[in-house]
């Protein structure tokens, strides 16, 4: 009979095979011939998921989802199949699980229905359905079975497959967005999770943890040794999470300890024979400085982040830099930095993010990205957001590089400077300014270079030269009067309103204190020619070079004190607005200066060079009285007014003649500096906007000292452990199976050797000794041992002798009975 039933249920599957074939043949065939069938109705989808074969429902069931990822609404069929959730049928299973939670937040009352179902799925025999049961009921979005959902997580935690428990874990944050209050129900289950030996459940858990409750690091101090073996076995989305968890871990739980140390730089030749020769010679004079102190537990994760170097993600690389940039040390960044720069060969969405990453730890420490300036030349194949970012890095290094490498960026960028591409002749002008800025070695140079720019015949390429240009000479305008002079002299050739509006202003900054040997009465009166075409920009520091020069003039040829009537007028001239009044008083006296209050001096019938001054300042005034602009005509009225009293030439010099301080061209992302390097936001940008993205948040604050959770919490509270077995617990598996074939061939080689040495030995003297020579050699050995014995311990022989002692005692004792007996025998006999 098992047999013939045998026999008959192979023939059904065989049979089932064979329309299944049947009909993926007949469905190609339409394909081919264009023939394809409508979309079947929805009575027919009802009758095959109404139907008790299994091969019928699922078919139903693929239709159903294949219509439901062609976002049509399927909505109708939810009955018929929430009522196949207690199938047997794995497959048929996975199918109604998809639909569930697709659908089960639309239809709550029916998802209902199937909750019976997927609990006793949680107790099947398969682990596999196991796992999607709880995948189901934890993404079925019900505030109402919030509680079932926490219950099933309680029963996942505990369950012997560790496939059930990861699911476990992957369901806690939904359970807590159904319902917040099950927070302290979901602290126990990662607690548990957490202290698993599996590492593909704890990085799940460890995700949860970022999700549920990020501040509740009391429920790691005493798995932290675990996260941090585990650490290298997990996958990368787990790794990410746990260097994030344990980043932030040791900035709240490890104080900032520093201590200083005395720097030996100096060496012998050998470092052998002169070295401590050496370290006392220069340890009194050797300077100090104050390095880290790295707590054991923490220097134990920084450890294990460096096996995690080599891993293929970059996004691993950016993190472990971001944990040694601000927990680690100068050392474990520096071993960090090659596996950073070598995501600059990567595609170009990786090395966008990573060249951000690069500006924000070369902002901090340059120096160790010098020896791979070579990697950060920009290529003709570089689009324009890579070579911006390769020629910023290039700038921060710049100061710190050696000469051979700054002529090779100069080279470069003086090449681009010359290009075709408007952007990158922009952006290596500033460049070269920003080298200039932060180099006084190679400034002349840069000066060159920027001012043999001035001829370009685009306007925007001359503007940003002479604005860089500008701020050189601000630096230091001592060292460049000639340049100033020189730069005049592109007034005639220069049409560009900004290039102008830097000369004039570099001009009357710094070419109008010495009149008599200054260009700036020269420069204003051939400017004064062309006042009426000039735009508003540069007509404003035209009218501030003539305050400038006028105003030197006034210092250097202080007017005599006035008489109280000529005060008086003065007083009444200055409030009189009227535009005909004003006029008259610019011309009585014969161009006279009213507010010297004094003839003007005739050489030889014509008017001295103060009264040039005067007058060329009178005639801007004039000019700027008529003129459309009404800034530039308060501009002058304030400046007219200010000048006018010779009481206010003080307060004229603290406005006009201050000291600017010399401006500094920031790097196009120093307003990212402090930003967290790792996150989307360095790459975005802080001034998003409102569609920015949301969800930065910095790093704690280093923990303050005597503040720190005790370092004993974070024992797991086992057993002491010995010294051969936490060795063995520090090596890897690999490096723990050499050394136990190490052992095994040394224990092997000695155990040959030994069996070899007595074979040897009998075999050359069996045939020759006696029994009588085995006695002796026998009594030999035995002398021999008793002599090791004699001289290895003395505990030994006071021993033997207290033996000796009472088996003498007991005889005595022995003898004394005897003879009392005999005594009672012999007195019994009489």
């Amino acid at each position: 009979m098992e047999t013939i039933s045998r026999i008959s249920s192979l023939l059904e599957a065989a049979r089932d095979l064979t329309l299944e074939a049947a009909q993926s043949a007949g469905s190609s065939r339409s394909l081919r011939s264009h023939e394809t069938s409508r979309t079947p109705s929805s009575a027919q989808i009802k009758k095959l998921l109404d139907s008790r074969n299994d091969r019928e429902i699922l078919d139903g069931l693929r239709k159903v989802i294949s219509l439901m990822y062609q976002s049509d609404t399927c909505l109708q069929y939810f009955s018929a199949v929430v009522k196949n959730a207690a199938s047997s049928n794995i497959e048929v299973k996975k199918l109604v699980y998809i639909y569930l939670l697709h659908h089960a937040e639309a239809e709550p009352d029916l998802a209902l229905l199937s909750i019976n179902a997927i609990q006793k799925s949680l107790t099947d025999t398969n682990p596999q359905v196991r796992v999607m049961a709880l995948r189901t009921m934890s993404g079925i979005r019900v505030p109402v079975i919030s509680q079932i959902v926490s219950l099933a997580i309680k029963r996942g935690v505990g369950d012997m497959s560790p496939h059930v428990r990861r699911a476990a874990a992957l369901a806690i944050p939904k359970c807590y967005r159904l319902d917040p209050n099950t927070i302290p129900q979901l602290s126990e289950y990662l607690f548990t999770l957490l202290g698993d030996n599996q590492y593909f459940v704890v990085g799940p858990a460890v995700s949860a943890f970022l999700d549920v409750c990020p501040d509740r690091l009391d429920l790691i101090h005493k798995h932290y040794k675990s996260l941090v073996k585990k650490l290298v076995d997990m996958d990368e989305w787990s790794q990410l999470a746990t260097l994030r968890l344990l980043t932030v871990y040791a900035r709240k739980c490890f104080p900032r300890k520093m201590q200083m140390v005395k720097k030996n730089e100096a060496k012998g030749f050998y470092d052998d024979e002169s070295s401590d020769e050496t370290h006392e010679a220069t340890n009194g004079d050797a300077p100090e400085e104050e390095v880290p102190v790295l707590d054991p537990d923490l220097e134990l994760f920084l450890r294990a982040c460096k096996l995690l170097l080599q891993s293929r993600t970059s996004a691993i690389i950016v993190s472990i830099v971001r944990c040694y940039l601000y927990v680690g040390t100068q050392e474990y960044l520096e071993s960090a930095i090659g596996p950073l720069v070598a995501l600059v060969r990567c595609p170009q969405d990786i090395q966008y993010v990573a060249l951000y990453n690069i500006v924000a730890v070369a902002f901090q420490a340059p120096k160790l990205f010098v020896k791979y300036t070579s990697h950060f030349l920009v290529r003709a194949v570089d689009p324009p957001h890579i070579w911006r970012l390769k020629l910023e890095v290039l700038t921060i290094l710049f100061p710190h590089l050696g000469m051979h490498y700054r002529g090779i960026i100069l080279s470069e960028l003086e090449h681009f400077s010359q290009g075709t591409d408007p952007d990158l002749v922009r952006e290596s002008v500033r460049a070269i300014g920003r080298c200039a800025q932060t180099d006084s070695k190679t400034s002349s140079y840069c000066l060159r270079l920027l001012l043999s720019r001035i001829s370009s015949i685009d306007d925007n390429v001359v503007s940003e030269s002479l604005t860089i240009i500008r701020h050189l000479i601000q630096q230091n305008p001592n060292a460049h009067k000639q340049t100033i002079v020189r730069l005049a002299s592109y007034l005639e050739t220069t049409a560009n309103s900004g290039a102008r509006a830097s000369i004039i202003w570099l001009v009357g900054e710094y070419a109008a204190a010495d009149l008599e040997n200054s260009i700036a009465p020269d420069v204003l009166r051939i400017l004064a020619k062309g006042f009426a075409d000039e735009t508003e920009e540069v007509k404003q520091q035209i009218v501030l070079l003539a305050a400038k020069v006028y105003l030197h003039h006034l210092l250097q040829n202080p007017p005599p004190e006035k008489s109280p009537q000529l005060e008086e007028n003065n007083q009444n001239q200055s409030q009189d607005n009227d535009d005909n009044a004003w006029a008259a008083d610019q011309t009585q006296n014969g161009y006279e200066n009213p507010t010297s209050g004094c003839d003007s001096q005739m050489h030889n019938g014509e008017p001295s060079a103060e009264d040039r001054i005067t007058l060329l300042w009178r005639y801007i005034l004039l000019l700027t009285r008529y003129d459309t602009s009404y800034d530039l005509r308060d501009r002058a009225r304030m400046y007219r007014g200010l000048l006018s009293d010779p009481k206010n030439t003080q307060m004229a010099s603290l406005l006009l003649l201050a000291p600017k301080p010399a401006p500094h061209a920031p790097s196009p992302s120093e307003t990212r500096r402090d930003i967290l390097i790792g996150t989307s936001t360095l790459v975005v940008g802080p001034d998003a906007g409102p569609l920015g993205l949301t969800g930065y948040e910095p790093l704690p604050d280093w923990v303050t000292a005597g503040q720190e959770p005790d370092r004993s919490l974070r024992e797991d509270g086992s057993a002491v452990e010995s010294s051969t077995s936490r060795d063995l617990s520090a090596l890897t598996a690999g490096q723990r199976l050499d050394k136990a074939l190490q052992e095994h061939e040394t224990s092997a080689a000695s155990g040959a050797a030994r069996k070899a040495r007595i074979g040897a030995v009998g075999s050359s003297s069996m045939g020759t000794k006696s029994l009588n020579d085995w006695l002796d050699e026998e009594e030999e050995e035995g002398e021999e041992e008793t002599s090791e014995d004699e001289s290895g311990s003395t505990e030994y022989e006071t021993d033997s002798e207290e033996e000796t002692e009472s088996e003498e005692d007991d005889d005595e004792e022995e003898d004394e009975s005897d003879s009392e007996a005999a005594q009672k025998r012999g007195l019994l006999n009489r």
